[in-house]
């Protein structure tokens, strides 16, 4: 059963650093997105950050400059950088990946279990 895994989070005073990682367990053929999304208290899902197979990446307004998302395609890992961390950015961290068990199946989507992020002010 293949799971993404994630780790990295915890309470980090204003200003402060964090890196989040999410792992794929499992036989996977090929991931094209990879990205992080958060969600805060009463508030909605959004994306925070995606990285394509290509390398090309984007970023919410909200964190650009201050987070940086890269991926290690031989680990079926994708990381999250997150400096200058603000009480704002407090929410759990969920990653997401769209990938293929095998070059003849459909791209699926999988998510992570989520991992809290709390910034103190």
């Amino acid at each position: 059963q293949l799971q993404l895994v994630e780790s990295g989070g915890g309470l980090v005073q204003a200003g402060g650093s964090l890196r989040l990682s999410c792992t794929a367990s499992g036989s996977i053929f090929s991931i094209n997105i990879m990205d992080w999304y958060r969600q805060a208290p009463g508030k909605q899902r959004e994306l925070v950050a995606r990285i394509i197979s290509g390398g090309s990446t984007n970023y919410a307004d909200s964190v650009k400059g201050r987070f940086t998302i890269t991926r290690d395609n031989t680990e079926n890992t994708v990381y999250l950088q997150m400096n200058s961390l603000k009480p704002e950015d407090t929410a759990v961290y969920y990653c997401h990946f769209e990938l293929r068990l095998s070059d003849w199946r459909p791209w699926y989507d999988y998510w992570g279990q989520g991992t809290q992020v709390t910034v103190s002010s």
